[in-house]
């Protein structure tokens, strides 16, 4: 298991280096692709991908635990079954619904499935949102550097 050390948290903290080599894409530190299938995966489809797993998950919430859009009642079941969903899926195949349906994979650094632990921090972190728009130079959130994982295009 990954714990973040105290050099993964400067980037974000410590601003940009004087004279500090620059990546000239992201991932390319990681020994990532600049294009194509394994590199990076663009924010825009992350969002989307995101966007399709919430709504699938609030489906499922309202179909089989009686969650109602705009009410109060069982407001944060969505968010049980969005974390569900991610643990299970991310650890054992490293993609959720909307990941594969936009062409996007989550895998460790080394390439590996993420396993239950990785999936399992990724998903809690990602679950509490800000671990997750808090970025690196990568483009990766505080939520994939805790699991030592990444996301990449799949195709």
């Amino acid at each position: 298991m990954c714990v973040v050390d105290r050099k993964d948290l400067g980037s974000w903290l410590g601003g940009t280096v004087p004279g500090a080599e620059r990546p000239d894409w992201p991932g390319q530190r990681l020994g990532l692709p600049q294009t194509g299938a394994g590199s990076m995966a663009p924010l825009g489809r992350r969002i989307a991908a995101l966007f399709i797993d919430w709504v699938l998950c609030s489906l499922v919430a309202a179909a089989f635990f009686g969650y109602r859009w705009g009410g109060h009642s069982g407001s944060f079941t969505p968010l049980l079954v969005f974390v569900v969903e991610n643990v299970l899926l991310v650890s054992l195949v490293g993609t959720t619904i909307g990941h594969r349906l936009l062409g996007l994979h989550v895998q460790r650094v080394d390439g590996s499935v993420p396993g239950l632990a990785g999936g399992t921090i990724r998903s809690l972190l990602l679950a509490l949102v800000i671990p997750a728009v808090i970025w690196d130079s990568d483009g990766r959130g505080m939520h994939d550097k805790a699991a030592a994982t990444v996301i990449v295009r799949s195709r």
